[in-house]
Parts: C-alpha cells; structure tokens; sequence
C-alpha cells in the first residue's frame, strides 16, 4: 500500500500508516505516535487470535481450554495445579475456572483427585489424552505463529520480542 509520508510524497506503507495519515491531515495538533504501535499490535493480535482458533479447532479445543490444559503442562510432571493456581495462570475468575474444569472433565482431558496437602483441598490433574491434545495443539500453534513472524529475520524477533517486554513489564 502507497501512502502519503509527512512531507508529502509517496511511501510504503500500511492500513495504520493510512489512518495515521488521515488523522495527521485532520488532527495536525495530536500527537498520534502511540498509535503507530499500538493500533499495529491490535492489528496483529487480531491475526494471532484467529491463527490460535484455527490450530485449536483442528484439534477439537477452544482456545480457552488451550489456556488451562497448557498451564497444566507447563507445570510439569505430574501435570497438575489447583484451581486456585489456574486462575491465576489464566486470568479468570474462580466461578469460570469451576465450570471450565467441569467442562475439561467431561471431555475426558482433565481430572480432579483430593489434595493430599489439604484436606478440604482439590488439585486439577491433565489427563494422557489432555497432554496429547494440549501437545498437538502447541505444535499446530507454533506453526501459524512462525508463519505470522516469518517476515522478520531472526534480529527482529529478538529486538521485538525485547521491546514488547518492556512496555508488558510497565504494565
């Protein structure tokens, strides 16, 4: 896409170069620099997400059950967490961490089994077929996730992958 640059001639560009431009052509006086980041991260997030349900839904999961069988994997051997410890790993709330387990249980990828540190305890244990399904997932994943970056060399990941760790830490 050709847009306008800010002396006005021609230059390579993208849809946020666009808006930007529109908005520098309306709004001289704002300063739209955050805009030219962060408009392109939601832009690229959008990709990510839909990238994420297709990989998920080739192996019969939604992407928040990815969310709680992966944590359960990243736990390590025997792959097993409480729920209190999933909700912090997937951000939501205890009510809906409940009914998901609920939910991972019934299809046969997660189980519950008595804490034996704690009596009035549970712990959320993945099951073989979980870890295979969570496995599989990842990799379909990684996949799409290659295929989005595949326009960076290897530098510019790292230098991306460095940036977007700041501003995540200033958060």
């Amino acid at each position: 896409m050709e847009v306008e640059s800010m002396d006005g001639g021609p230059r390579d560009g993208d849809e946020v170069d666009a808006i930007v431009d529109a908005w520098q052509r309306e709004r001289p006086d704002a300063d739209l620099s955050p805009m030219e980041v962060l408009s392109r991260i939601t832009r690229v997030a959008r990709h990510l997400d839909r990238a994420r349900k297709t990989a998920f839904a080739t192996h019969g999961i939604e992407p928040w059950e990815f969310d709680v069988l992966s944590a359960l994997r990243r736990s390590g051997d025997p792959y097993q967490l409480s729920p209190g410890r999933l909700v912090a790993e997937t951000m939501v709330t205890s009510g809906t961490m409940t009914n998901r387990v609920d939910r991972l249980v019934d299809r046969g990828l997660v189980d519950r089994a008595p804490d034996p540190h704690d009596r009035r305890g549970v712990l959320v244990i993945l099951t073989p077929l979980g870890r295979q399904t969570v496995d599989a997932a990842l990799d379909e994943l990684l996949q799409w996730e290659r295929s989005i970056l595949s326009a960076l060399d290897a530098a510019d990941r790292e230098h991306v992958a460095a940036t977007l760790r700041v501003l995540a830490r200033s958060l």
